[in-house]
């Protein structure tokens, strides 16, 4: 099978390339890091039944361009930028492997809650321009608060375990049944407007689809329980980073963390001039263990790959 690699990160673990190109002799990697065009991805891969690819969007255009290409096995963790329907379409095999990065996402986002309750990020500045000239204010403790969950999927129940030694209240809200994984965890399912009323942090980890696209708008953001933070590792396009902005400004929303904005790179967002806003550039599954597995379930979904249902993922 001739087998085509899309992303540039297999340079950085040469263990699993040299595994990869023992499984499949000729394989072809890409020669720059920049993420390919529509045009420049039909030229890449033409004449490759395989195609092992990170955040690549496999459209209509690119898979009528492309009638040898069978199976598409992913890197990545989100599947939102494929459609099952176009694949399908054109017999073309998915390969996926959910929640690959859930440990590396649900610790950053326990980090991004202490760290925004302690105001680190607005303290450390103070340190950094040579300011520190007696106390600098007062943070607040993770331990006694209550943190809401929003979304508990894979990343979501990582997290609950995570703080489980915290001495926390956990708060949970999902639109599945997850009452069992509740009653084991000891936590509490709540409905969305419990969770906002209720949270001193709210996290969200939501999968980006159209019910969750602008979901925490202005409205909904007012609805948060005064002077709670918000963490998002999830995607940005669910926050309406204007209104956000608003409500840091005005205490309403006493701090905010997050690693995903509605445009990416972010460099110069307006929200990056609030002090009591911390930011990061989508580090969530920038860890070497979570790369390594993802990019093993890369290599192991060219044989393993299959057809998918129209309605496999919960994007709809």
């Amino acid at each position: 099978m001739r087998v085509a690699v899309t992303i540039p990160y297999f340079d950085f673990f040469p263990e699993i390339k040299a595994e990869l190109m023992s499984a499949y002799p000729g394989v072809k990697f890409p020669p720059t890091r920049a993420r390919l065009s529509e045009d420049e991805l039909i030229d890449y891969l033409e004449g490759y039944e395989a195609a092992i690819i990170g955040l690549d969007r496999f459209t209509e255009k690119v898979c009528s361009a492309l009638p040898e290409l069978k199976i598409v096995s992913l890197c990545s963790a989100g599947v939102d930028h494929i459609d099952p329907e176009i694949l399908n379409r054109h017999d073309i095999k998915m390969y996926w492997a959910a929640g690959i990065n859930k440990v590396s996402v649900a610790e950053l986002a326990l980090c991004y809650m202490v760290l925004t309750l302690r105001k680190v990020h607005f303290l450390s500045q103070i340190l950094y321009r040579g300011e520190w000239k007696g106390p600098v204010g007062f943070g607040a403790d993770l331990r006694g608060k209550t943190v809401g969950i929003h979304g508990c999927g894979h990343i979501g129940k990582e997290l609950v375990k995570l703080l489980q030694p915290y001495g926390v209240k956990i708060l949970v809200c999902d639109r599945v049944d997850i009452s069992a994984f509740c009653a084991e965890h000891r936590v509490e399912n709540v409905s969305f407007d419990e969770l906002l009323a209720r949270s001193d942090v709210l996290t969200i980890h939501l999968s980006r689809n159209k019910s969750t696209l602008g979901l925490y708008d202005d409205k909904t953001l007012g609805r948060m329980k005064p002077g709670a933070v918000l963490i998002n590792c999830a995607r940005g396009s669910m926050v309406d980073e204007r209104a956000l902005k608003k409500r840091l400004e005005s205490g309403h929303i006493s701090g905010a963390a997050f690693d995903v904005f509605d445009v990416e790179p972010a460099n110069s967002n307006p929200l990056l001039d609030v002090p009591n806003f911390f930011a990061s550039p989508h580090i969530g599954a920038t860890t070497r263990e979570s790369w390594a597995m993802m990019l093993r379930s890369g290599v192991y979904g060219v044989a393993h790959a299959y057809r998918q249902a129209a309605n496999a993922y919960p994007f709809d």
